[in-house]
This record gives C-alpha cells, structure tokens and sequence, in this order.
C-alpha cells in the first residue's frame, strides 16, 4: 500500500504540464458553454488547471485524466454560478425600443450579458471534431443554455454536446442516472421551447456572399443599401446596452440617426461562435480607427436575420487584433 502511494505521489512530480494543457480548449468550449461569457470560461479552466496540478498526486486512474478535469472544471463552474444571475441578451429582456437616443440609455455592468467567444479559443483544431461541436456554441444556442439551471445545464451540455453516457454523468456529479435522466428530459423540455436545439445550417456559399456584400455596404455606409440586406422582421441589439431594434425600417432610422458614428467604419473578419464574424474598427477622431464591436450575423433565406453588436473592445485581444487601426 505505502509503495503504491508514493507511485501515485511521483505522478506529479514526473508529469508534463502540456498534458494538461492539451484539455484547455475543449475545457474552455465546456466552462464558456456553461457559464456564457468567455472571460469567466477562461477564468474558470485557469482554476481547474491550478486545481488539478495542485491534485495530480490524489489522481488514482480510476478513470480518464478527462473525466476527472471535467469534474474539476463543472465544480468550478457550479460555484461560479452559485448566486448569480443568468447572462442574456438584449433581446431577452422585454420589447424593442424605439430608434432614437434617448432608447439606448446607460450600458449596463457587463456582468448580465453574453459574450461571444473566438472560434480558436472554445473549438476543436480537429476538422471531424469540429463538424460536431460548433453548433454547439452558435449565439443562439448559448443564450438558451443560461436559462437552465446549472446542473440541468451540465447535464445537457455533457449528455446532448459532448455525448457522456448518463452512467458516465452521474458518476462526475455525484448523483443518480435516473436524477441525470430527468434533468436531461427538463433541460430538453426548456431548450425545445425556446426552438433552440442545433444543429443549425452551416454557413452557405449565398450566406457567404450575403456577409460580403454586408461589408461593402456597411464601410460605404449605404444604409439603403443595407437595410435591402435585411429581412423586415430583422432584429439588431448591441450589449451592453438595453435597446434592440426590431424590423429593417427601425434599424434603418437607427443607422442615419444616432447610430451615424458608425460611418467610415472599417470591417475586418473574424470567426465567433461557430461562424463567420466582423470586427468592426470606428473612426477616432485622433486619427486612425478604434477597436469598436464584434458584430456576429445571422441570415436565412438569402436575408440578414440578426445583427449582434457586441461593444466590447476588450474582446479584441482575444481575436488576435490590435486596438487601433492606422
């Protein structure tokens, strides 16, 4: 028994920290998935690395060193979780505003909304991996998983996403397969009523060109031309601020009034949330352009369906972009 002790003590001693390290990602795809914002994800996968580095001694091989962070991770998760409000977007929060300035108001703490997160940071490099799981994190998607309890979102994170078996579920949370059963089947119940269960069509060749023609247009700032883009029941909203728009025409008069700042604006692409993404640089009237949103489209049917701007500069860092264009 003493020699088998110390066997187990040396693993920490002998390991490589890259084997850890080879979870982040995946690690990070769950935390983000769980708690909606990329900075608690990152966050929370920090914490289960110390944690687990700190235990490696205690891990006996009774099961996968992958299942065994996952249990470090959901438990940094729920604790994260514990006594905080659900992250949302503007559109889940009452009726469309208005499209004038006094509808925007105060941005709110930062604390209540989602985030969208860079492909590289939460997705898989695996191209067969990849065709799996990045349903999983598209906006939409996310922003119904916070409606769910924590548990019951594990639960259906690890049993629907990441496809555990309900025996596999119960032993890392400490429970029963027929407590994981029916919280998968509540947890089901609540995503099917928000119509928010993927896979979702991947982005097309004409979804392709739609976002090309977006640019163009937004960087000439033709708002004609770009409300053309949009179906009449579009929506637009910009966390962190209350106000969403609702409807082509609405988003227009927002455009032309007190959204005109935008003009000149330039567009680089980047990849959010499982899709093709923008990020938009504003002008500065010191000269050059600013790190402004992260703006993610969403189109059906040849129309553009959703804009999401997310005012986050701090988010650039993450893409891998400057804060200041020349």
């Amino acid at each position: 028994m003493r020699q088998d002790r110390a066997g187990r003590g040396d693993r920490r001693a002998d390991a490589d920290p890259a084997m850890l390290e080879g979870f982040r990602v995946e690690l990070t795809g769950y935390a983000y998935r769980m708690l909606g914002s990329i900075f608690d994800a990152e966050d929370a996968v920090q914490e289960t690395m110390l944690r687990a580095w700190r235990g490696l001694h205690r891990f006996d091989g009774r099961s996968s060193l992958r299942t065994w962070l996952y249990r470090i991770a959901t438990n940094v998760c729920l604790d994260l979780l514990r006594g905080q409000g659900r992250r949302a977007l503007p559109t889940d929060l009452g009726e469309p505003s208005a499209p004038v300035a006094a509808s925007l108001g105060a941005p709110g703490s930062g604390r209540e909304w989602l985030e969208p997160a860079p492909d590289a940071r939460v997705l898989p490099a695996d191209p067969a991996e990849l065709a799996v799981t990045r349903e999983s994190v598209r906006l939409a998607f996310v922003a119904a998983l916070q409606h769910l309890p924590p548990r019951q979102r594990a639960v259906l994170i690890l049993r629907d996403v990441l496809r555990w078996r309900a025996g596999e579920v119960a032993e890392l949370l400490d429970t029963s397969v027929a407590a994981v059963t029916s919280a998968l089947q509540r947890a089901r119940a609540t995503m099917a009523a928000r119509e928010a269960a993927p896979p979702a069509p991947a982005l097309d060749e004409e979804h392709r060109a739609l976002l090309d023609r977006y640019v163009q247009v937004f960087e000439r700032y033709d708002v004609d031309a770009l409300v053309a883009l949009l179906r009449a029941d579009a929506v637009h909203s910009m966390p962190p601020y209350r106000l969403w728009l609702r409807g082509a025409a609405d988003i227009g008069r927002w455009l032309v009034g007190p959204g005109a700042g935008c003009r000149g604006s330039r567009l680089l692409p980047v990849t959010a949330n499982g899709a093709a993404a923008l990020a938009q640089f504003r002008p500065d009237p010191a000269g050059g352009h600013r790190a402004f949103s992260i703006q993610l489209v969403a189109a059906s049917g040849g129309r553009i369906t959703r804009l999401t701007h997310f005012l986050q500069p701090r988010l650039f860092p993450l893409f891998g972009l400057p804060d200041r264009l020349p």
